[in-house]
This record gives structure tokens, C-alpha cells and sequence, in this order.
């Protein structure tokens, strides 16, 4: 189990939980609510890194949200910046699955200097990643308008919990190479609740923003980036593009995953994770 830490900064209370032990690191998501159970993707880091697993404001027991721009990036990442210094870190690593990894990338675009790597997977550098008939996000594709009642279903805090389930399986089954692999992992430890006031503003405000394209040309520290050949919310060639536009990136390649290779390749995955250190 992870540990459960509040920590105050000048910017409020955070609650993050931590385990591990080596360079510090920190992983989160724009919209997901963490608890002691950890995290699929964050797991296997905490056998290489000191990993914190940060709710972001309005999230958990976090510092509430006072207004809608509180769910920015640029809020976030000066949330973020917050708590580092509040630990006492000088520098750390950042991380993040999907729209994780966008909130990585747009850190290093802010802040590379409190940064010592990018760890990305699955994610994008654009908005454009939506627009491709690939992405279930895409209206061209057979899967948007159910996904998109699923997203609206998700703004309603008092979706029962069963319901929620049902439309978390539902999304998650749109984003399996294999789908005998999705049963497998709701056999191990996770956490990561949709936030619904969260993904709604990323969805019609930031999301609308987001191309961090020109700036990952400017980033200096090493990116690593990962992506499922088959990934049907963010396309392949969206991560192919990261690595291209930033001069210190690599990228390791699933091919028999989607959007979850944590999930659908854990060995090869792990592999990445270690590749990193």
C-alpha cells in the first residue's frame, strides 16, 4: 500500500501518497483521484523512484477548487511546483499517462529547470490528437458519440458508484488491443476515479488551447516516451511527433498494445520504466 501524506504549501494543503525509494519523482493526472491503493501506471515506478502521487487541487482531500481556472495546466504545474518545495526537493522527474503526460510535457515547458526527465506515455503534444479518425475523440470515428455521452454521464457527482463503474469499463474496453486484458486488471491494486468538474474543463477549455508543439523544442532534459502502436485515444503518430520535436527523446513502441501497455505488456513495460533511470 501506498502512504497517505497532507502536505502544506503556500498555495494550500495537498494530499499525495508515496512509495519507493531513489530520485524523486512525481505522477499525476489532470483529472483522476488517487488513494492508498496506488496507481497501474505509477506502480512499477516505485521500484526505481521515491514516487509521489499528487490529487490535484479539487481533488480528494486536496485544497478545494475556487473557480474554473483552477483546473488549468498552468495552475496545476504551479501547484506542483508548490509542493516540490514544500518536500524540500530541488529537482525531481515528472511523469504521466495521457493527458498525464500532456500536463508532463506543458511542466517542462514551464519549469524544466525543477525537472530532471520528462516520462510520458500515451499522450500527445496537441490538440490535434483529437482530430484524427483514429482517436475514439475524433468525430469521424464510430466511438465518439458514445464516448461522448459517457464524459457528459461523468459531469454528474452523484453518478452511483455502479454506474460509474459500468461507464469506466465501457471507455476502458474502446482502449484495449486485447480485451481479455481489461478483466485482468481489475484484479490488481488501482486507483485513479474520474473527476467529472475536472475533465469537463480540460475537455471545453484547455483542451481547445493545448500545442505545446513549438516550446518541446526548447526542452533540454531527457524525455522518455512510450506509446501502444494500437493506442485509439491518442494515435501512435502523436508520440512519434513528441520524440521528433524534442532534441534528448526516445521512444519504446508496443506493438500489441492500445492505450494501457502497463496493462497489456507489463514485462515490456517495466522494461521502459527501468530504461528511464
Amino acid at each position: 500500500m501506498w502512504q497517505k501524506r497532507m502536505v502544506d504549501t503556500a498555495r494550500g494543503t495537498f494530499e499525495l501518497f508515496e512509495k519507493g525509494e531513489g530520485q524523486p519523482l512525481v505522477i499525476t493526472h489532470l483529472y483522476s483521484e488517487y488513494n492508498e491503493r496506488g496507481n497501474a501506471f505509477a506502480n512499477p515506478f516505485t521500484n526505481y523512484y521515491k514516487v509521489y502521487l499528487i490529487n490535484v487541487r479539487g481533488v480528494g482531500n486536496s485544497v478545494k477548487a475556487e473557480q474554473q481556472d483552477d483546473f488549468s495546466m498552468d495552475t496545476t504545474i504551479r501547484d506542483l511546483e508548490a509542493i516540490r518545495q514544500a518536500l524540500g526537493i530541488q529537482q525531481w522527474a515528472v511523469a504521466g499517462h495521457s493527458t498525464g503526460g500532456m500536463l508532463a510535457l506543458k511542466y517542462a515547458v514551464l519549469a524544466q529547470d525543477s525537472l530532471t526527465k520528462i516520462i510520458a506515455t500515451g499522450s500527445a503534444a496537441s490538440q490535434e490528437y483529437a482530430m484524427d479518425v483514429n482517436s475514439i475523440y475524433c468525430h469521424l470515428n464510430p466511438n465518439f458519440n458514445r464516448i461522448r455521452e459517457i464524459m457528459n454521464l461523468f459531469n454528474n457527482p452523484d453518478l452511483p458508484i455502479e454506474q460509474r463503474q459500468q461507464l469506466s469499463q465501457e471507455w476502458a474496453l474502446m482502449s484495449f488491443y486485447n480485451k481479455d486484458n481489461l478483466q485482468k486488471c481489475y484484479k490488481k491494486p488501482n486507483s485513479g476515479k474520474t473527476v467529472g468538474e475536472r475533465l469537463d474543463y480540460f475537455r471545453k477549455v484547455e483542451y481547445q488551447i493545448f500545442d505545446v508543439r513549438e516550446q518541446l523544442k526548447s526542452v533540454q532534459i531527457p524525455a522518455f516516451i512510450s506509446a501502444g502502436l494500437h493506442d485509439a485515444q491518442c494515435p501512435y503518430r502523436f508520440s512519434k511527433e513528441m520524440v521528433e520535436l524534442m532534441p534528448f527523446a526516445q521512444l519504446m513502441t508496443f506493438e500489441y498494445s492500445n492505450h494501457f501497455p502497463f496493462f497489456e505488456e507489463e514485462e515490456k513495460f517495466e522494461e521502459f520504466v527501468a530504461s528511464t533511470c
